[in-house]
C-alpha cells in the first residue's frame, strides 16, 4: 500500500509538472502537506491500521493552513537559492565547460573552480534547507506547532543529531544507487522506506506522537 500511495503521489507532481509556472508553484507550495499526511499514514499504520489511498489527503482536513506556510517557506528558499545559482554564474560556468574546445585551458580550469566553490555552497545551503523541513510538517499534524517555530525546531534538532545523520545520508547514497540501477525501478521500494525514516527518526528525536 506505501508503494500505491507513493505512486499516486507521483503522478500528481507528474500532472503538475506540465503546467507551466504554475505546476512547480504549486508542487513547491503542496509538498510539505502531502508530507504532513504521509507522516499521519505512518502513523496509523504504526498503530496497526490498514491504511487507503485517502490518506494522501489526511493533513488537507485539519492541518492545510499551517503546512502551506510550510509550502511558501519553502517555495521562497527554493527561489532564493535558483537565484543564488543565477548570481554565481552556474550556468555561465556550465557553457565555459560545455565549450571547452575553443578555451583556453586556464579559462577552462577557472570556470570549474568557480564551479566547484558555488556548488559545494549550493548544496551546503541546501542542506540546511533540508534539515529545517524534515520534521517539520511532523511538528505540525502531531503537535500543532506553529509552521515557522517547526522550523526552528526541526533544524535545530537535525544539527544536534548531525553524526547520525551524516551515517544516514550516506546509507540513502547507497541504497539510491542501488535503486537506480534496475532502471530506476529500485526508487518504487526506496521511496516509501524514506518516507518511513522520517516518521521513526521523529519518533526516536521528540517521542511520543
Amino acid at each position: 500500500m506505501w508503494i500505491v500511495l507513493v505512486i499516486v503521489l507521483f503522478m500528481v507532481f507528474v500532472v503538475l509538472g506540465f503546467v507551466p509556472v504554475v505546476g512547480g508553484l504549486a508542487t513547491a507550495l503542496l509538498l510539505p502537506v502531502f508530507a504532513g499526511s504521509l507522516m499521519l499514514a505512518a502513523r496509523k499504520a504504526a498503530g496497526g491500521a490498514t491504511l487507503e489511498v485517502g490518506d494522501l489527503l489526511a493533513a488537507f482536513r485539519d492541518h492545510l493552513n499551517p503546512l502551506l506556510v510550510l509550502g511558501a517557506l519553502n517555495l521562497v528558499a527554493t527561489l532564493v537559492l535558483g537565484g543564488l545559482a543565477t548570481m554565481m554564474g552556474l550556468g555561465a560556468v556550465i557553457g565555459v565547460i560545455a565549450g571547452a574546445a575553443g578555451s583556453s585551458p586556464g579559462a577552462v580550469l577557472t570556470a570549474l573552480g568557480a564551479g566547484m566553490a558555488a556548488l559545494i555552497i549550493l548544496l551546503v545551503l541546501g542542506l540546511v534547507l533540508a534539515m529545517a523541513l524534515w520534521f517539520a510538517p511532523s511538528l505540525v499534524v502531531f503537535r500543532g506547532t506553529p509552521p515557522v517555530e517547526a522550523v526552528g525546531i526541526s533544524l535545530r534538532a537535525s544539527l544536534k543529531n548531525i553524526a547520525p545523520f551524516t551515517l544516514y545520508g550516506l546509507a540513502y547514497i547507497l541504497a539510491a544507487i542501488v535503486a537506480t540501477i534496475p532502471l530506476g525501478l529500485g526508487w518504487v521500494v526506496l521511496v516509501p522506506v524514506l518516507i518511513l525514516t522520517v516518521y521513526t527518526s521523529y519518533r526516536d528525536i521528540f517521542g511520543g506522537q
